[in-house]
């Protein structure tokens, strides 16, 4: 897997102060996506054990109350993207309990995969659907169009 950006400070991404992981790889192609860069899934940076270590000691870091990971895109859940974010949020969970996990995809939950409806057992929240460019709300909190819905999975 490979990764555009990682903000280990963010506060747009989901409630509260956050580190954010913005991964490379989305068949999905919306179209007025702003995060156009991120489609290809050899784009970006490899994603590799030096950047686990570094998502986990940013969520422990005690200078700063982050309250926990945001996993965008392209898209988490994009099929390349399945087994190294699976390993990522296992860890998360295994050595930041306290910590939240928001995944966004294009996917709709229904339609996931075995191998991505794996991950939702350890994240909090996923928000579902493409951007669709006829329904987007600037109002909206946490996604861009009408039709993605956010899924509380585990508080």
């Amino acid at each position: 897997m490979n990764y555009q950006q990682y903000f280990p400070l963010d506060v747009v991404n989901g409630p509260g102060s956050r580190a954010t992981l913005f991964v490379s790889g989305c068949e999905h192609q919306c179209r007025g996506c702003y995060n156009q860069s991120t489609w290809s899934p050899d784009s970006g940076h490899e994603f590799d054990d030096q950047m686990v270590q570094q998502i986990i000691k940013d969520l422990n870091d005690t200078r700063i109350k982050r309250r926990g990971l945001s996993l965008t895109g392209g898209d988490p859940l994009f099929p390349q993207n399945v087994d190294a974010i699976l390993a990522l949020v296992k860890r998360v969970k295994a050595e930041c309990p306290d910590k939240d996990i928001w995944l966004w995809t294009g996917y709709q939950k229904a339609e996931l995969t075995d191998a991505q409806s794996q991950v939702l057992e350890y994240i909090d929240v996923l928000v579902d659907g493409k951007f669709e460019q006829s329904q987007a709300d600037p109002s909206l909190q946490f996604r861009g169009s009408r039709n993605q819905v956010i899924h509380q999975l585990h508080q």
